[in-house]
Parts: C-alpha cells; sequence; structure tokens
C-alpha cells in the first residue's frame, strides 16, 4: 500500500468547501425538480444505479447526496440494508432530510461534511458499498486524498463506485470546434473547470481515467464505462428529445464503444473499484 499522506484538511480547504456548499445550497430548493422533469438524467442515473445493484452490500455510504434521490431510491428498495449520506450542502442536506422523513425511512442517516469528514461523521464505521454519483469528486480539493479517506471507511473487500466528469469528453469537443467555439471545446483541459452553469462559476476539475487509477491505485479496477460517448449529454435533454428513436440507437453504440478505446471519451466515466 502506497505511503498515506498526512489526513488533515487544511484552513485553504475549508475555505474551498465553503465555497463549494455554497453554490450548491444555492441549487438545493429546484435541485430535484430539475432532475424529474429531465428524462436523460433520469436514464443516465438508472444505470448508475444498474451497475451499484450488481454488487451484494449490507451498508452503503453514499458521497455527495444532493436532494437524497438515490438515497430514498435505494433504502426503499432495500429496507433491511442501512444507508449513509455525506454532502458539502446544508441546503442539500436539509431538502434530503425533509424527503427521507417524509418518506418514513428508518435506514437512512445523513450528514454535513466533506469526503475528508467520514470519520468524524460517522465514527468507527465502515462500509460494504461506497458510491459517488455525478462527479461529487470533481470538487475534492485533493483526489488522492479523498481516496486514502474512502478505503478508510470501505470495508475490506468492499466495492467503490465513483462517476467523474471527464476531461477527455471527445464530442464535448469537437462539437464547439466545429462552431468555432475554441475556448469552450477545450475548457476541460484547463487545471481548474468552471462546471456547467454559463452564469455561475463553481472552481472544480475534470479527470481523465489515468488520474483515477493514479489516485485510487491501492484498489483493484473491477470495471470501468463510459456514459454519453454518442448520448447526449444529461443537459442535452432537448437534443435528446428532438432526435426521437436515434437516441435509442446512440445509447446502443455507446454499449459497443465501451469495448473499444472509446469508452474513454464520454462524458463521464463509471469505475468500480475493491478494496484489496
Amino acid at each position: 500500500m502506497q505511503q498515506k499522506r498526512e489526513m488533515t484538511v487544511t484552513t485553504a480547504e475549508v475555505s474551498y468547501y465553503d465555497r463549494v456548499g455554497t453554490y450548491y445550497d444555492e441549487d438545493a430548493p429546484q435541485f430535484e425538480n430539475r432532475y424529474w422533469a429531465n428524462e436523460t438524467l433520469q436514464i443516465i442515473r438508472n444505470s448508475f444505479r444498474e451497475e451499484t445493484e450488481r454488487y451484494p452490500f449490507a451498508s452503503a455510504l453514499e458521497i455527495g447526496f444532493g436532494p437524497g434521490v438515490d438515497l430514498v431510491y435505494f433504502a426503499k428498495k432495500y429496507p433491511d440494508r442501512q444507508f449513509c449520506g455525506l454532502d458539502i450542502s446544508k441546503g442539500m442536506h436539509d431538502h434530503a432530510a425533509a424527503q427521507i422523513q417524509k418518506a418514513g425511512l428508518k435506514n437512512v442517516e445523513v450528514k454535513v461534511g466533506s469526503v475528508e469528514h467520514i470519520y468524524e461523521n460517522f465514527p468507527g464505521r465502515q462500509f460494504d458499498l461506497i458510491y459517488v454519483y455525478f462527479g461529487a469528486l470533481n470538487t475534492v480539493e485533493d483526489l488522492t486524498l479523498a481516496a486514502d479517506y474512502l478505503e478508510m471507511a470501505l470495508a475490506p473487500g468492499g466495492r467503490l463506485v465513483i462517476t467523474v466528469i471527464n476531461k477527455w469528453y471527445l464530442a464535448g469537443m469537437l462539437l464547439p470546434l466545429l462552431k468555432g467555439r475554441t475556448k469552450i471545446a477545450f475548457q476541460r483541459l484547463r487545471e481548474t473547470w468552471g462546471g456547467y452553469s454559463t452564469s455561475r462559476h463553481l472552481d472544480s476539475k475534470c479527470y481523465s481515467p489515468a488520474d483515477i487509477r493514479r489516485s485510487f491505485s491501492d484498489f483493484k479496477v473491477v470495471r470501468q464505462r463510459g456514459y454519453s460517448i454518442l448520448f447526449p449529454a444529461w443537459y442535452q435533454d432537448n437534443l435528446r428529445k428532438r432526435m426521437g428513436k436515434l437516441s435509442g440507437l446512440l445509447w446502443k453504440l455507446d454499449g459497443a464503444l465501451n469495448k473499444t478505446f472509446f469508452w474513454s471519451k464520454g462524458e463521464y466515466t463509471l469505475f468500480v473499484l475493491e478494496r484489496a
């Protein structure tokens, strides 16, 4: 096992996470409504869930649970299993907690904090499964340090399912280039990415598959998959609607491309990692 860095959170990291939390606090009131109105997002999320459910677990932790739709989904489907969630945004936490209470779920516990705060929020706990959907790790201060915290929280033999915003999103480069928008085409390759919004900036980082393997070098890669290689990205729901049946064909083509080099050129990449 690689030598671990000193696992402390610096003042600069706290300041950064305050900014990330505030960003999502502002988004919390309408976040879930936008999800239910976006069928493309639902298709991709359901595939994330199917990938996660391949593996047996009795206890699970979600990092970056947002409005809590996945926690509620899993907790309802598996009432005999225990679920915990950690999110940097108090606004998201409060919304998710209300949804959990409304559903009458007793097998879910949610806390506010970053990935570095797993132990202090769930002291002495280890989980059979940890999952991170839709790029919550793209807003950590240090990905390798985050991997160390996740490893400590994962039970021996446990699995980690992560999806990250991909640095090498080929369609996201080619389409803007065809329109002469060079600045947009290569924005994911910069040291800091500004996020999806055109009106609000969120300091974040896009990761290549090599970045993931490097930061999670203590883990065994069990499975890897790309999303929206040709199929529209989650923020292109209107485009998917205009495509009609063609979008279904593109989803199937993405499945075929996942058996080739192009698996790593989608808008998101998914990794299933196993703790040794």
